[in-house]
């Protein structure tokens, strides 16, 4: 019956209550290998992060919330194309967190912001602190990566892999739909060959601007480098979390002559190899 502190929510590793123990032993003095053999009789715990539901407890109760207890989670899911500052915002709403913070981690924990969480419904136990979310989020993004690099190109390069997400990134924001990615993909290929600048909106939606209007305004004082009106060449870091279609699209894009594009009134683009048709195709949609 004596008192023992522990966390809120603690992680719980897969293999034998002997493991268990050694793991929470790490952390908290207080956890003695005499409790395995108590959870042999109590019961296994469950694996993954568990809600504990207090953190002062007695010794006996706490071996049996061990035992017992049952991962609280609640889900928040990742688009394709929406920008990490964005998803955190639904992040912290829905957990309780504090998006400062959010961000704050991921700028210490990841190379870059956007890019590198993989679009999916995650399951995120409640309790956890700002750090541990973004650790969760990122070690199973980086898994998923890794998986989606192997298949297409039987390794994963971390440097070659984000440059083809980079360029998904923009065929993200800039398509349709999936069926027109390849086809924007050309037109991205086409113009950096030509040394054309990209000048399209989509890089604008970088950040915090994900859902914000892209004006003739905003081309002309946006400095930063990921207008592609101002500067030639791709972003430096990708600009939203990407999808497999767009990073497909980025490594395989279609075999076309295209530079450019406008989206019609259904939604859709059009594409030309010359300018002369291209402003044919902007009269057209604005009719």
């Amino acid at each position: 019956n004596m008192g023992l502190t522990t966390s809120k929510v603690l992680y719980i590793p897969q293999g034998s209550i002997h493991k268990i123990i050694a793991h929470l032993r790490r952390t908290n003095p207080e956890i003695s290998s005499l409790d395995a053999l108590a959870l042999r009789v109590i019961g296994q715990p469950q694996h993954g992060w568990i809600d504990m539901k207090a953190t002062a407890l007695s010794h006996a109760d706490f071996l049996y919330r061990l035992a017992h207890s049952k991962a609280a989670m609640k889900p928040v899911t990742l688009i394709p194309g929406e920008t990490t500052h964005v998803f955190f915002l639904q992040v912290a709403e829905r957990l309780g967190l504090d998006h400062a913070k959010l961000m704050r981690a991921m700028r210490q924990r990841s190379p870059f912001t956007d890019g590198v969480l993989v679009p999916d419904t995650y399951q995120i136990p409640l309790g956890m602190d700002e750090n541990r979310v973004v650790s969760l989020l990122l070690n199973r993004s980086h898994r998923k990566s890794v998986a989606w690099s192997k298949k297409v190109f039987g390794l994963y390069n971390e440097r070659k892999w984000f440059h083809y997400v980079t360029i998904a990134s923009v065929i993200q924001k800039e398509a349709a739909d999936s069926d027109e990615m390849p086809l924007i993909a050309s037109v991205i290929a086409n113009r950096l060959v030509k040394g054309m600048k990209l000048q399209m909106d989509g890089t604008l939606n970088y950040g915090a601007f994900s859902h914000t209007a892209v004006t003739s305004g905003r081309i002309r004082n946006d400095r930063s480098p990921y207008n592609t009106y101002r500067y030639k060449g791709l972003p430096p870091s990708p600009v939203c979390n990407v999808g497999f279609d767009a990073i497909r699209a980025a490594i395989f894009p279609a075999k076309t002559d295209y530079l450019y594009f406008v989206k019609g009134a259904d939604g859709r683009h059009r594409f030309a190899r010359y300018f002369s048709t291209h402003k044919r195709n902007i009269r057209h949609v604005t009719e």
